[in-house]
């Protein structure tokens, strides 16, 4: 009977660890698409953007294949899509988009509050980026929807925070807009993502100063 018990123990903190290196492993793998889609996104230059983004679906899907669909990678594989399409640009970005969509609606099924409810962030701006029917499938009212409900989970992010103020910008909105341009600038940094807050600060500073040109 002690044996046997000993033998569950071993096997239970076998797992245990298992699934310790295995979370280990996808965190860096996390780590690693996020400075390549800083990079991207921020350091390449316009007419390499769309390589360098093609470049990047390709690497997150391998990581979500690794990781059995966690929903952490399928994240970032929509991301990575959703940064391919805006780099293709064109009719052609169009099934990019979805596919990006897929992947966010996949992770936002699997678990809503990953990475602080980045899935909802990503859907929100897809929504209202991509164009209505009957040639996309962009619905403003999706896209504040899914926006709302990142800011309910990440309320002082950088990422909700933006996303939701560029939203308002382009519905001329513009004086809640600068509210939320403003608690942007005021999220606190991320460990480890300097590159993507360096990147996004800027963009929310020529946006705030854009919105504040309208008033």
């Amino acid at each position: 009977m002690k044996n046997h018990r000993l033998s569950l123990s071993i096997l239970l903190l076998s797992l245990f660890s298992n699934l310790l290196i295995a979370d280990e492993k996808l965190d860096a793998s996390i780590t690693t698409l996020q400075h390549e889609w800083a990079k991207a996104n921020y350091s390449t230059a316009k007419d390499a953007q769309e390589t360098a983004f093609k470049n990047l679906t390709e690497q997150a899907h391998q990581v979500t294949e690794k990781h059995a669909n966690a929903p952490e990678a399928l994240i970032w594989e929509g991301i990575a899509n959703a940064g391919y399409a805006k780099a293709k640009g064109g009719l052609g970005a169009l099934k990019v988009a979805e596919k990006a969509r897929d992947l966010l609606l996949a992770a936002e099924k699997a678990n809503p509050n990953a990475l602080q409810g980045s899935a909802y962030t990503s859907l929100g701006s897809l929504y209202y980026k991509v164009p209505s029917w009957p040639i996309g499938f962009g619905d403003k009212k999706k896209a504040k929807t899914y926006l709302e409900k990142a800011l309910q989970i990440n309320p002082d992010g950088i990422d909700p925070n933006f996303f939701y103020a560029d939203y308002l910008s382009e519905r001329s909105e513009y004086k809640q807009a600068i509210e939320f341009y403003e608690k942007a600038l005021l999220a606190p940094a991320r460990a480890g993502r300097e590159d993507a807050d360096a990147g996004r600060r800027a963009e929310i500073e020529a946006g705030l100063k854009a919105a504040r040109n309208k008033l």
